[in-house]
């Protein structure tokens, strides 16, 4: 965390968000990039069970500091449940889909999130959808059609994991929004809590591979960079505003695009990265919109 906070006071304003988004992102892919690395020798139950336990204990100390009575008055502990699932089904379905779909394809299902929560929130948060945002739906939906690039085989059971993962990502998020007010430490400790009986449980049925010492730190660090790249994102949005950082988390396909290729020599067809334009263009279109519609409102 200080070594962070002093990464974020070397720049500060729109300069330093705009820095601390792109190393976040980074994280984020090169987490990714470690995941596709290691699905292919460990089972997945493995990979949820060891990253949820070092994600714990690093934020074993902001758990001590918040105290058991934040977590046991903690609103909405319904809603707390689902949240908890949505982010362990949609953690546990990325890296099944790694296992059959190129890395920079799956970040491109996943980026078509943000679209589905736009066009879930007239009905799960309330919020009114005008006609410009649900044609940028509907564009974004094409997008996925082509990132599909359908054929009579293209519907594999990666691309099936990574369909439904982006969906429940997506519900994640909608939940996330609902408890807006929750401190971040409860979120967090209970999306990992989730994590870990989930892998726990799958370890039970699909056994456990014992790793070398270099895959066990890899292992590892999969809890310890996203809880990184959480932190990069969130100072990036308390340095500068969101219209100016947000914009910059879809560089992630690029870095997948490149991590991907010199890697494992995967490269995007046509129709895919055409498909990842349209999702990219849709989800800043919705992102913008949202914004000037909250600057006519103030």
């Amino acid at each position: 965390m200080s070594l962070l906070q002093r990464l974020g006071a070397l720049a500060t304003g729109n300069t330093g968000g705009v820095a601390m988004m792109l190393l976040g992102v980074l994280l984020f892919a090169v987490n990714d990039t470690l995941g596709k690395w290691l699905v292919g020798a460990y089972a997945v139950g493995q990979l949820l069970l060891v990253r949820s336990i070092a994600g714990l204990c690093a934020m074993a100390p902001f758990i001590r500091t918040l105290g058991p009575y934040a977590f046991l008055r903690a609103p909405r502990p319904g809603l707390q449940l689902l949240r908890a699932i949505f982010s362990t089904l949609e953690g546990a379905l990325f890296f099944w889909a790694l296992t059959e779909l190129p890395l920079a394809e799956v970040m491109t299902y996943y980026m078509a999130g943000p679209i589905y929560v736009t066009a879930l929130s007239p009905f799960l948060l309330g919020e009114r959808v005008g006609w410009r945002r649900w044609t940028a739906v509907a564009v974004g939906f094409l997008g996925v059609v082509l990132a599909l690039h359908p054929s009579p085989g293209s519907l594999s059971l990666g691309a099936i994991c990574a369909l439904v993962g982006s969906f429940s990502y997506a519900l994640f998020l909608i939940a996330t929004r609902k408890l807006a007010g929750t401190p971040g430490t409860v979120l967090m400790t209970a999306q990992l809590l989730a994590a870990l009986a989930f892998g726990g449980a799958l370890v039970l049925v699909q056994g456990w591979t014992p790793p070398g010492m270099l895959d066990l730190v890899l292992m590892l660090f999969l809890g310890i960079g996203s809880l990184c790249g959480n932190l990069c994102v969130n100072q990036s949005l308390r340095m500068a505003p969101a219209s100016v950082v947000v914009p910059y988390q879809y560089t992630l396909i690029l870095w997948g695009m490149l991590f991907g290729y010199l890697f494992f020599g995967e490269v995007m067809g046509p129709l895919p990265l055409a498909g990842a334009v349209i999702i990219i263009g849709a989800g800043l279109f919705i992102f913008l919109r949202e914004q000037y519609l909250r600057r006519q409102a103030v």
